[in-house]
């Protein structure tokens, strides 16, 4: 089923937003032309500046990211590293991950950065923590899979950090696609956990912060 563009916020807001974002260095913002121009499902500047600066916040060292895309969000979060930090980083096709990789070169945080290949659900398995911050962007069916192994995973002071939990809207509607019924599960699994401080953030497609209080 295809899902009809609608928007979270008005268009005016979503682009004043957008036009006050920062977007980096040029290696940086040549990532973020390369997404725009070949259709990539990238964050976005006014998001990933965000992922930035939370990671910051924490002084994360070690942080993992399902969902690596074209490497987009990943340098964000690996310039935001603490000295000697790492990025682990999952991507599920190898050719995706072969552009990843040359951008990572390009925006010069290769050094920072494993990049493996496979399912996250499956790779999680061997994944040990504890992790400062992760951040879940895969496909949407697989969010509640993944939910309480990254919740075991981090921290308890770390973050746990999700894209698209609105979902245009639609987790707030009737509609039933099976996309929409998983990223419900998930934003309502979350909420409940006794673990964690959940909220979400109607920027751009709906991001999920969610707080580690207690194991």
């Amino acid at each position: 089923m295809v899902r009809t563009a609608r928007k979270i916020v008005y268009d005016e807001i979503d682009e004043y937003i957008d036009g006050l974002a920062n977007r980096g260095d040029p290696a940086l913002q040549e990532v973020e032309a390369q997404g725009l121009r070949e259709d990539w499902p990238i964050v976005g500047a006014a998001e990933g500046s965000l992922l930035h600066v939370l990671a910051r916040s924490i002084h994360a060292k070690r942080i993992l990211e399902l969902g690596t895309a074209i490497g987009y969000s990943g340098t964000w979060l690996a310039r935001a590293l603490a000295d000697g930090g790492e990025l682990i980083t999952v991507e599920h096709s190898t050719d995706t991950a072969a552009i990843a990789r040359r951008n990572f070169e390009k925006t010069g945080v290769a050094p920072k950065v494993t990049l493996l290949v496979g399912h996250a659900q499956t790779l999680l398995r061997d994944l040990k923590g504890p992790f400062d911050l992760i951040f879940n962007d895969i496909d949407k069916a697989g969010y509640p899979e993944v939910l309480d192994p990254c919740i075991e995973r981090l921290r308890v002071g770390g973050l746990l950090l999700t894209d698209n939990v609105l979902w245009k809207g639609d987790v707030a509607r009737r509609d039933k696609s099976q996309e929409t019924a998983a990223i419900r599960t998930y934003n309502e699994r979350l909420a409940k956990d006794p673990r964690m401080i959940a909220s979400i953030v109607p920027l751009r497609d709906g991001v999920s912060i969610a707080l580690k209080v207690r194991e």
